[in-house]
């Protein structure tokens, strides 16, 4: 079988326990303990000499992140494979399904995914230290199989050259004003897990019929949730229904002229969790990069270059952005999204076309 889909996936799952299943790498035993940097961790994953990082996050984030490990690690390189969610699930689906386990460490948008993953028994138990000690019950794995690597924002968002802060959107609803027909652009739910999440949360709150109205609007559909607000800044739409949060940090901070939107219904909150995989063929370099995402250095530098939320608690926010504590969230649970994922693609195509 050369490709698993969502559904054949749910039907061959199978759980695993909370025993760490890394082992057989070059200096480091099998321990449930939570991986710590000691030197013969260091030292087994310069042998190893590679990490493969599968990634949903933006590339910029994700080639800085790689380049803070190296800086701290030199002779152990991060291959970074970054795609959208839903095409980092469907390349490791069809990986796994023809044996060939190619990365270590993944890291998606779509929650649903790790759901998956750990019903197959792909994934490998044990937390880094901070992770552990620090991050809520709610950002991590019961059975210690992932946790929220980073939080993001779906937000909506605006040209500042081509609108005005008055006259621009201030709710989900005002999308649908005739005025923004034409000049709207939007992510995929069948691309990204970002706007799978954004897409059931803001159906919960408002009903698909928001959605059955907002593709009547003529939007520009793209794929990840990286594109509009690129498109944003270059001028192609005035106006985002949707897309990351970082993104719009990034570009203001390069002086493009964007802003986000913080809807009056609600923003969705989206989690990427993080894990390695029990077949990681480089087991040391993962454990030792794992560790290394989820400490401050690196939860830092996530916040300060791309514009994510961490659950550590001393990351310290830019006094530009708006606090998380001040916006009104939207959250998704990942066991309802699992069970709905199909028809929400399905519906979606219907109304927006592919």
């Amino acid at each position: 079988m050369s490709h698993l889909s969502r559904r054949e996936i749910i039907g061959h799952g199978s759980v695993v326990g909370a025993t760490l299943l890394l082992g057989g790498g070059a200096g480091v035993a099998q321990t449930a303990a939570p991986p710590v940097a000691t030197p013969e961790l260091v030292e087994a994953a310069r042998r190893e000499g590679t990490v493969v990082f599968y990634t949903s996050t933006d590339v910029q984030v994700a080639e800085a992140l790689a380049s803070a490990f190296q800086t701290k690690y030199p002779g152990v390189k991060v291959q970074v494979e970054r795609s959208g969610a839903e095409r980092v699930f469907q390349r490791i689906s069809q990986e796994y399904g023809s044996n060939i386990h190619a990365a270590d460490v993944i890291e998606t948008s779509d929650a649903v995914n790790f759901l998956l993953f750990k019903r197959q028994g792909w994934l490998a138990a044990g937390l880094p230290g901070d992770v552990v000690k620090l991050w809520p019950a709610h950002a991590r794995d019961p059975d210690g199989q992932f946790a929220v690597f980073r939080a993001h924002l779906s937000v909506m968002g605006y040209n500042t050259k081509l609108v005005k802060k008055d006259d621009a959107p201030k709710s989900l609803v005002d999308l649908l004003q005739p005025k923004w027909r034409g000049r709207i652009v939007k992510a995929h739910p069948g691309y990204s897990g970002t706007i799978m999440t954004a897409t059931y949360a803001i159906a919960q709150a408002l009903g698909w019929d928001y959605f059955e109205k907002l593709g009547k609007q003529r939007v520009l559909q793209v794929q990840s949730s990286t594109e509009p607000p690129k498109k944003l800044a270059q001028g192609e739409r005035p106006i985002m229904a949707d897309g990351n949060e970082y993104n719009i940090f990034s570009l203001m901070e390069a002086g493009e002229p964007v802003a986000p939107i913080y809807a009056s219904e609600g923003t969705p909150l989206v989690p990427g969790n993080a894990a390695i995989f029990k077949e990681a063929p480089h087991k040391n370099a993962a454990l030792l990069f794992y560790d290394f995402i989820f400490s401050l250095p690196a939860q830092q530098l996530i916040c300060d270059v791309g514009g994510l939320r961490s659950f550590h608690p001393e990351v310290k926010e830019k006094s530009t952005r708006t606090p998380l504590k001040d916006i009104k969230l939207l959250l998704a649970d990942p066991v309802a999204i699992e069970k709905e994922a199909e028809s929400i693609k399905q519906k979606y195509e219907a109304d927006f076309g592919t």
